[in-house]
């Protein structure tokens, strides 16, 4: 199951708290319980013992009952067994197996001392004959240097003297099986918090370190320009967005990266078509030139042909910088756009009459063929219109291969739109290359070597414009026969208000 990161943090908080204390609390009742019931068989206890309880005078009275019960009994019975010093060193040394030892007082006189490291003051606290409670719970409790739990019990002698038997504990520590139970308690706290951090810290590092090292991995790659490989998301959370949009960011820097490669093989190639086609026309204008100065245009109708064809080129080269010069504004998405309302039947014959004159001096013939009624009306910019007029009529007569050329021109009503159709007679176009013409700087393998050579911007121009207008535009062409341009444009409708 796959997790959020805030939702494995609460986890994480869970298990780093929850889970530890519940398992403290099972193993330290486990270990507690089970050392009472030891500590209960080795000292023939019946009663229930708390080890854990800060009452541990009652800890002490508990482990010295049964003795004090058969020091009673004695005490009844053979009270002068108290004089006998071997009597007195056997019991002290069973008393000293739970902890406690034995002080014989005989009148005011120290009979027997169970401890040889009693201190006089403690001697001096113990209480005179009958001055405590006799009774199996009567105790006292002497705090000085050392604490001590005091049980008397006073009895008299065959000689009626007075005696007094006290059985003294040290509660000033702990047991020694509390502190091996306290032991064990903390060793098994320490492992728990061990054991959870340690699958807390797999946990993690599978989930966040290790995506988070194989991110550093592959920012390292695109720091050394290697974009040619794939990160790997395995999550769904908010580190494996991130690798997610790491591989995006991968996946665009290295598109970014074959653009910029095919942006400067295009511009090389710019460069290499605009060479050439430069070229032409200045080689053109200088041989006309130097015809012209060394009087090969011998008569007028010569010079006067020279001249024309002088223009001609130079109006060629001045198209081609003006191409130029608007592709750099496509580029940088920066074509100056004026739109407004143009009348379909006059725009598009003001257009012919422009282009008519240079047909005529091509020997090209011009068709106009008008569909459209006079009041269609169209939202466009005149002049980029006009340069989508003359960029295929330019294209047309470039490819023009036959002596008696025709160029077509069709505006025709297709509902909300109205249709324009260039139609030419000249090569055509082989069916591989018609999809690609609109493609910027290319040309078909026949044009490539055609001495009228060409940009290979133009159409693209042309693509860009009709576009940015709404409008859509494609191709028609047989080889051998001609070819056919064909856009679209949508008629503007003002919205009638009720």
């Amino acid at each position: 199951m796959k997790f959020k990161l805030r939702t494995r943090l609460v986890i994480a908080f869970l298990i780093i708290t929850i889970v530890p204390l519940t398992l403290i609390f099972g193993v330290v009742s486990g270990l507690r319980n089970y050392q009472m019931k030891a500590f209960r068989k080795a000292y023939n206890l019946t009663d229930r013992i708390d080890l854990l309880s800060s009452n541990s005078l009652q800890i002490f009275n508990r482990l010295i009952r049964e003795e004090q019960k058969d020091i009673r009994k004695m005490l009844q019975t053979e009270p002068d067994q108290f004089n006998d010093s071997e009597y007195l060193k056997q019991l002290n040394q069973k008393l000293s197996t739970k902890y406690a030892y034995i002080i014989v007082r005989k009148g005011d006189q120290l009979l027997f001392d169970g401890n040889s490291h009693i201190t006089e003051g403690l001697y001096k606290q113990l209480p005179h004959y009958e001055e405590l409670d006799n009774s199996m719970e009567g105790a006292i409790y002497l705090d000085g240097e050392t604490q001590h739990l005091v049980k008397q019990m006073d009895f008299l002698y065959s000689d009626n003297a007075e005696g007094s038997l006290f059985i003294i504990s040290n509660v000033d520590g702990l047991l020694p099986e509390i502190k091996i139970m306290v032991v064990e308690m903390l060793f098994a706290v320490i492992m728990i918090i061990i054991f959870t951090d340690a699958i807390l810290m797999m946990w993690v590092y599978r989930s966040v370190v290790s995506p988070l090292g194989r991110l550093q991995v592959a920012a390292k790659k695109i720091r050394d320009g290697n974009l040619d490989f794939s990160l790997e998301v395995e999550n769904d959370d908010e580190v494996g967005q991130l690798c997610r949009d790491f591989e995006e960011m991968r996946i665009r820097l290295k598109e970014s990266a074959e653009e910029k490669v095919q942006y400067d093989k295009e511009n090389k190639e710019l460069i290499s078509n605009i060479s050439h086609d430069l070229k032409t026309p200045i080689t053109a204008i200088k041989g006309y030139v130097e015809g012209i100065m060394d009087g090969v245009a011998s008569s007028p109708e010569k010079l006067d042909r020279y001249i024309r064809t002088i223009y001609h080129k130079a109006n060629d080269m001045d198209k081609l910088i003006d191409e130029l010069t608007f592709y750099s504004k496509i580029d940088t998405n920066k074509i100056p756009y004026t739109f407004t309302k143009i009348s379909v039947s006059n725009y598009f014959r003001d257009c012919i009459d422009e282009v008519g004159l240079e047909m005529e001096a091509r020997n090209i013939e011009l068709g106009y063929f008008n569909y459209v009624d006079e009041d269609v009306v169209v939202i466009a910019d005149a002049e980029q219109m006009r340069r989508v007029i003359n960029n295929i009529i330019s294209n047309s007569v470039k490819y023009m291969d036959k002596k008696n050329g025709i160029i077509n021109i069709r505006i025709k009503d297709v509902g909300d739109f109205i249709q324009v159709e260039i139609e030419d007679n000249g090569r055509g176009i082989q069916a591989k290359d018609i999809a690609n013409i609109f493609d910027r700087f290319y040309r078909t393998d026949s044009s490539r070597n055609s001495s009228q050579g060409g940009s290979g911007i133009g159409l693209s121009i042309v693509k860009k414009i009709i576009e940015d207008h709404g409008g859509r535009i494609w191709a028609t062409s047989k080889e051998g026969i001609g070819t056919e341009i064909h856009f679209v444009l949508r008629k503007y409708q003002e919205v009638m208000q009720e």
